[in-house]
């Protein structure tokens, strides 16, 4: 079984971003993605995310327990069954949690990548939250764009200072604010939402027009992390149409507030293949995750492991 630290020895984040930029240039159609399935258990939920390419097939277990944490175990926990060749055989086992850390903020970093405007300064980052996501996406983001400064805020005074102590990128500047203190996006050229919160976290009117942001946290249909201020304002990219319509509460909310409408958002595979002149407004990436992009990952690793 691949456990975290055989992932971070077979694929850099870097690695991730480019297989996906690769497997969208090579003709994989995220809308043709299998939806994720959620099987309510008697303690919580499993879900289910299978997906197929041509060398490749695997599906990614998940279990979500909410009381777990009171039993010294973490909400999710989760494995990855990689399937390779014409025979279909099993090839590899991955641990599901720390593939989801790398391929949810390696997807995030490709978007950025293409988001981020020409000749455009080291970057002001401000990430909301403190977990397993904010860290990985501060990675993540220092990989793929120069950053300048970091700011952290998260709800908990405990949780900013371990992330402080704990950060991967150390040789930044790096301050902490309590969430509703200040305002942390008015100055931030980057702006990435790691969270669980059911509503907005900031005013989208205080983001700055050449702004980048990312908001992975919320995936379901009645959650958003930005308003829909912010969504009038901006470039919307998804990663599909049909998986932002059933998941993306940022998108679907402000669609039924009539801020947006279904035919003004930007697939990722648009962006990444078909390039074009984006105009100067805010330029918002809403992800909620999908089975395709733990496939590339995992294939990824897999290989890097095998070289």
């Amino acid at each position: 079984m691949y456990s975290s630290a055989d992932m971070a020895a077979s694929a850099s984040v870097v690695d991730a971003v480019d297989a996906l930029g690769a497997a969208l240039r090579l003709g994989l159609d995220p809308e043709s993605d299998a939806p994720r399935s959620r099987v309510r258990t008697e303690t919580g939920d499993l879900l289910v995310m299978p997906s197929a390419m041509a060398e490749a097939s695997g599906v990614k277990l998940l279990t979500l327990t909410h009381d777990n944490p009171a039993r010294g175990l973490p909400v999710i926990q989760g494995v990855y069954v990689l399937f390779e060749g014409a025979d279909q055989s099993p090839v590899a086992l991955l641990d599901g949690i720390a593939l989801t850390n790398l391929r949810t903020s390696a997807v995030s970093a490709l978007a950025v990548r293409h988001l981020t405007p020409e000749g455009a300064a080291p970057a002001s980052l401000t990430i909301f939250g403190t977990g397993p996501q904010a860290r990985a996406h501060l990675g993540a983001m220092a990989a793929v764009r120069q950053l300048a400064r970091v700011t952290v805020v998260g709800r908990d005074p405990e949780a900013l200072e371990w992330f402080v102590r704990e950060g991967e990128v150390r040789e930044l500047p790096l301050d902490t604010k309590l969430a509703g203190e200040g305002d942390p996006v008015a100055e931030a050229d980057l702006i990435c939402c790691c969270t669980n919160a059911r509503e907005p976290l900031f005013d989208g009117a205080a983001v700055r027009d050449d702004a980048v942001v990312v908001a992975m946290g919320a995936h379901t249909p009645d959650a958003r992390e930005v308003d829909s201020r912010l969504v009038t304002r901006s470039t919307v990219v998804v990663e599909s149409r049909s998986s932002a319509l059933r998941e993306a509460g940022d998108v679907v909310l402000a669609i039924a507030e009539g801020a947006m409408s279904e035919e003004a958002l930007m697939t990722l595979r648009e962006l990444v293949t078909a390039p074009a002149e984006l105009p100067r407004r805010p330029r918002l990436f809403k992800s909620t995750g999908m089975p395709w992009e733990d496939l590339v990952v995992a294939n990824q690793i897999h290989r890097g492991g095998h070289r």
